[in-house]
């Protein structure tokens, strides 16, 4: 038994379904299964084997996620955000047999070097996947500056689909509308897949857009959806909010670390619950839920456990443990062993406080971390370019506020005797080394950072200073 048995199943019993609708256009479940099968066929993969997919957001890379799933194999969705150096040291690392992408990002997938793969392949024999497979391997920087690939089994995506229909009282009747991308779990598995779980209709836009999303509420009514703090703003903030009919929606979901009152409290004001999710890449992600009941009096919480995972606090910091938790890092068990103990639990970094009721609220994060517009930024990342620069002496990243992102990175820099260079010259170290959402919104010249006794930066001083 594998994780394509469900819209198999679904296939069977509710053949005329509505499960996707892409760009004016329907995809029953008996013709999403039709194309998985054909997929699984074609792929020519071996249990475990790696294939990759560089694309926006497209019925074909949930068709592959499947496929994957009937065959054994590995999905490994690429951030399109990155550079392509950025995407070769990620494919160097999970080394995939081939490489599928969608028509607009299919230049970048060929200059990558990787052969390209093609959902209407000659047909041939697929092997037999079951629930205990990895399935997703998923890229997040770590504080090193490193990409680690945390590694998802087919049980726990099956897992996080009983989570979410737990967190949004999900079924067949549910109408999903998904914009986030689905190269993050959060776009892929907070709604997307669960939707296909339980046989419900998904509404799937290629990139989220405020207008788009706000026409296609009014449009396509649908009952949930999902957004992070920037898009939650960029709806708010657009000419057609005020006008736009919400009526259909049940509940609006968030996330995204600290999620800032006013802008759940304005989709309260028209009427739309908005409720809470909390999760990492390595939890697939749903580990704490706000549920719809208790959206309007527990503004600001992220929940309590959901109802398939454990949650505890050692030292303020979260940790997670439950059948939907990541198997490992690929190919680094010494980072494994450091958020993974040997009774499953997961140290998430995050810090929390629990209320009287039991309802986790999120009160910062114990990882160098920055979240802007629902992407992680890890400051040594960028702090790995400036060291090259020999006008540099030494540099940090820190996160301030941001009105539009909510959080954005801020290079402080020290330069060398004599050097000269400005905030231009430094922000142009970042171009085609790092992803343009990473790069800093600001740089502030400094005589000296400030320092422990040890020589590590004190982050926490710095950013009162700035």
């Amino acid at each position: 038994m594998n994780l394509s048995r469900i819209v198999e199943h679904w296939a069977e019993h509710r053949p005329s379904r509505v499960a996707l609708h892409f760009e004016g256009a329907d995809l029953t479940y008996a013709e999403l299964w039709k194309r998985v099968v054909r997929a699984a066929r074609g792929l020519r993969v071996a249990k475990g084997e790696r294939i990759a997919w560089l694309g926006y957001n497209h019925p074909d890379m949930l068709v592959l996620l499947f496929a994957a799933a009937r065959c054994g194999a590995i999905l490994v969705p690429l951030n399109w955000r990155l550079t392509a150096a950025e995407h070769r040291a990620i494919l160097r690392d999970c080394q995939p047999r081939w490489l599928f992408s969608d028509a607009e990002l299919a230049p970048a997938a060929r200059a990558l070097g990787i052969p390209l793969g093609s959902l209407d392949a000659q047909t041939g024999a697929a092997a037999a996947g079951t629930d205990d497979d990895e399935l997703l391997l998923v890229y997040t920087s770590g504080t090193t500056g490193k990409p680690k690939g945390a590694v998802l089994t087919q049980a726990a995506l099956l897992w996080n689909g009983y989570n979410s229909m737990h967190a949004h009282d999900l079924g067949q009747a549910d109408h999903v509308l998904s914009t986030l991308p689905m190269f993050h779990v959060g776009g892929l598995n907070n709604q997307t897949v669960p939707a296909l779980l339980a046989g419900a209709t998904v509404t799937l836009h290629k990139r989220f857009e405020a207008g788009a999303w706000l026409a296609a509420v009014q449009a396509r009514k649908p009952t949930l959806s999902l957004l992070v703090p920037a898009t939650l703003q960029a709806v708010i903030a657009h000419r057609d909010w005020a006008r736009c009919n919400l009526s259909s929606l049940r509940l609006l979901n968030t996330g995204s670390m600290v999620v800032p009152e006013s802008l759940i409290r304005a989709f309260h004001e028209r009427g739309v619950a908005v409720g809470q999710i909390y999760g990492a890449t390595e939890t697939a992600p749903i580990a704490i839920v706000l549920l719809r009941e208790d959206a309007m009096r527990k503004v600001g919480s992220t929940g309590k456990p959901a109802l398939h995972c454990e949650v505890k606090l050692v030292d303020g910091e979260i940790c997670v443990r439950g059948p939907n938790v990541m198997r490992r890092y690929w190919n680094d068990p010494a980072a494994t062993a450091q958020v993974l103990d040997h009774e499953g639990w997961f140290r998430t970094g995050d810090l929390a406080r629990v209320d009287d009721e039991g309802y986790y609220w999120i009160v910062g994060r114990s990882k160098d971390v920055i979240i802007s517009g629902g992407e992680n930024i890890y400051p040594a990342e960028l702090e790995n370019v400036m060291a090259d620069c020999p006008e540099i002496a030494e540099s940090a990243v820190v996160g301030v506020a941001d009105a539009k992102w909510g959080e954005a990175a801020c290079a402080v820099v020290v330069r060398r005797p004599g050097a000269v260079i400005d905030e231009a010259a430094v922000l142009a170290l970042f171009k085609d080394r790092l992803a343009r959402y990473k790069h800093p919104r600001r740089v502030v010249f400094a005589d000296a950072l400030p320092k422990s006794a040890l020589g590590k930066i004190r982050k926490h001083e710095l950013k009162k200073l700035l």
